[in-house]
């Protein structure tokens, strides 16, 4: 019994100091999509929402068969004569008339604090699209290593969850 209490205890602390890990590192080479709306009105946020799947399916389209980040980088550059198309066809089929910007390369993110993690702000290569004047909420996601794109292969929401949590939810 007493090895027993000594193994919650440790699983325990193990699972306080783990939670107080709160910054989850995106791999310095990753590729990331951010959209940002042109504003937070309602109408402005539904536009972004609906590009965001439309770009995300295209974007899984593109890159899952890729094997590496220079093959990532050399295929999204390669389509974004095709991206823009996309992302104008969107906007037209939805009579959005504001302007768009598509830019690959450096872009600014905020920090982001999403289920209980941080990103950290900065600079990251990504493929950013500003909708109107881009002064509405955003949603990004990392491309590559595809992180995101599992939402564009499945229709199941991917929970993920602790171990250790599951362990003491199980027996205390």
């Amino acid at each position: 019994m007493k090895k027993l209490i000594l193994v919650i205890l440790v699983i325990l602390g193990f699972y306080i100091f783990a939670g107080h890990v709160s910054s989850l590192v995106i791999p310095p080479d990753a590729l990331r999509i951010r959209i940002i709306a042109n504003s937070n009105s309602e109408y402005d946020q539904k536009i972004k929402q609906i590009l965001r799947e439309k770009i995300q399916y295209r974007m899984y389209e593109l890159l899952k068969n890729t094997k590496g980040v220079n093959e990532a980088r050399r295929i999204i550059n390669n389509n974004l004569n095709n991206i823009d198309t996309e992302v104008k066809e969107t906007l037209q089929n939805l009579n959005y008339d504001l302007d768009y910007k598509i830019n690959f390369g450096l872009n600014y993110f905020p920090s982001k604090e999403y289920k209980g993690i941080s990103y950290e702000e900065g600079y990251y290569e990504s493929l950013v699209i500003t909708l109107g004047e881009g002064k509405g909420d955003n949603w990004w996601c990392v491309l590559f290593p595809p992180l995101c794109l599992i939402e564009a292969e499945e229709s199941d929401e991917v929970e993920y969850t602790s171990f250790v949590k599951e362990l003491l939810e199980k027996y205390l």
